[in-house]
């Protein structure tokens, strides 16, 4: 007789593997800097990959952007992927590679702490979950800062010293490359700076050449689109001249990496012959007169544009450029002037409700306190304030149904009754 008997077996705990991500960084765009990165990339990816109790995120990389701000593309990603609950541990080299303000260190630490997502800085060799995580964070954060702070000045000595010399910081600008101190002619992008200034003098205006330019498949030097403020740049760009006039800003925080126009604070350098010229100077007088000579046109004297209080404090962390006011049916928004004119292609940017700007400002004591404003993905606002601090807020969009006045729900409401009225008499 077979017999059949119930076994019960003990219930198995499989251990849940730990989401493990790495954020890497270098502040210079230089080749060997990239390559360092290249190299932290991969040291990362082997590193999670090859440990049996972690699942591959992923490595989160930005490239030749500073730890002083949140514009950080990667670094904002990252963010976003701790919110979404896919990331249980972050690794990263050191604190000033995640962040060399101390405010944006805690306050990032701290939310993720909050959502149980843990930080470990090798250098330092920390765990933000730990109990004195927190406290030793706060003080390498604070070195981290004032490292920062030396960097920069000795940064700003250097280019004063290159400034007195007669040599220029780099060589950043289409048409020219940088070696050994001076400007060399790079003759393909030459012709492009020769093509921008003949169509302007020719009658373009500048974003009819920026959109040929595009349209003809010719990038600018670093490969992005054209657009009206990089035509400027260009017609204004004295160095085409094969003349030189240092030092026309200087740098007022090292944190916000704020320029403003050098008005007599410091000494400004004019060097004549410094380098071959694209431009020959009488072209180029031409074109400054021309440009006021169609400002002027679309002036009026003694009227004043009417400025709002976040005119000029907004940027679009996509593209760089400013936001400006527009008014819909649905109220007063801030838009990216590249969306606004190019469309979503070129910038992917969301218009912000003003109402939704003068909360925030609220909230941080008055559009007084802020000194910029800067439009991340993922609804995000980047505030730095009149004391160098950055906070970072996020708001959310308005529904439809929420957006709607008075005015236009009745609006809607005697179209859908004329719709109705002519099915009927049909």
């Amino acid at each position: 007789m077979r017999i059949v008997t119930q076994t019960r077996f003990p219930k198995m705990n499989i251990p849940k593997l730990k989401r493990v991500a790495a954020y890497a960084r270098v502040s210079s765009g230089k080749d060997a800097m990239l390559h360092s990165l290249s190299a932290q990339v991969s040291y990362y990816s082997e590193l999670i990959q090859n440990h049996s109790g972690w699942q591959y995120v992923g490595v989160y990389a930005d490239e030749a952007l500073t730890g002083t701000k949140d514009n950080r593309e990667n670094f904002q990603r990252l963010l976003a992927d701790c919110r979404a609950g896919k990331v249980d541990l972050v690794i990263t080299k050191s604190i000033s590679r995640f962040a060399r303000n101390t405010v944006t260190l805690l306050e990032t630490v701290r939310e993720l702490k909050n959502m149980g997502v843990d930080v470990f800085f090798e250098e330092q060799n920390i765990h933000s979950l730990s109990a004195d995580g927190e406290l030793m964070l706060t003080i390498l954060a604070s070195y981290a800062q004032e490292e920062s702070l030396s960097a920069s000045e000795n940064q700003k000595w250097r280019i004063r010293r290159n400034f007195e010399n007669g040599m220029p910081w780099n060589g950043t600008m289409l048409g020219y490359r940088y070696e050994e101190g001076t400007l060399v002619v790079e003759p393909t992008e030459a012709e492009i700076v020769c093509r921008i200034f003949t169509e302007y003098l020719g009658g373009s205006g500048m974003t009819a050449i920026a959109k040929r330019l595009n349209a003809d498949g010719i990038p600018t030097r670093f490969g992005n689109d054209w657009g009206k403020t990089s035509i400027g740049k260009v017609l204004q760009n004295y160095a085409y001249t094969g003349n030189l006039l240092l030092q026309k800003y200087r740098r007022m925080d090292h944190l916000t990496k704020r320029d403003e126009p050098n008005n007599g604070e410091l000494p400004k350098y004019h060097i004549t012959d410094a380098h071959e010229a694209i431009i020959s100077l009488r072209s180029f007088n031409a074109v400054q007169e021309e440009m006021k000579r169609r400002a002027a046109k679309h002036t009026h004297p003694g009227v004043k544009h009417k400025e709002y209080p976040f005119s000029g404090k907004i940027t679009c962390a996509g593209c760089g450029k400013h936001y400006r006011r527009k008014v819909k049916e649905t109220g007063p928004v801030w838009i990216c002037t590249t969306y606004n004119t190019y469309g979503k292609t070129a910038c992917p940017s969301k218009a912000i409700p003003e109402s939704v700007l003068e909360a925030i400002a609220d909230e941080v004591g008055g559009i007084g306190k802020i000194t910029a404003l800067q439009a991340c993905e993922g609804n995000t606002l980047v505030l730095t304030l009149t004391s160098g601090e950055q906070i970072v807020k996020r708001w959310q969009d308005r529904s439809r149904r929420q957006s709607w006045t008075p005015e236009m729900k009745e609006k809607a409401r005697q179209k859908d009754l004329e719709r109705r009225s002519h099915h009927a008499s049909t």
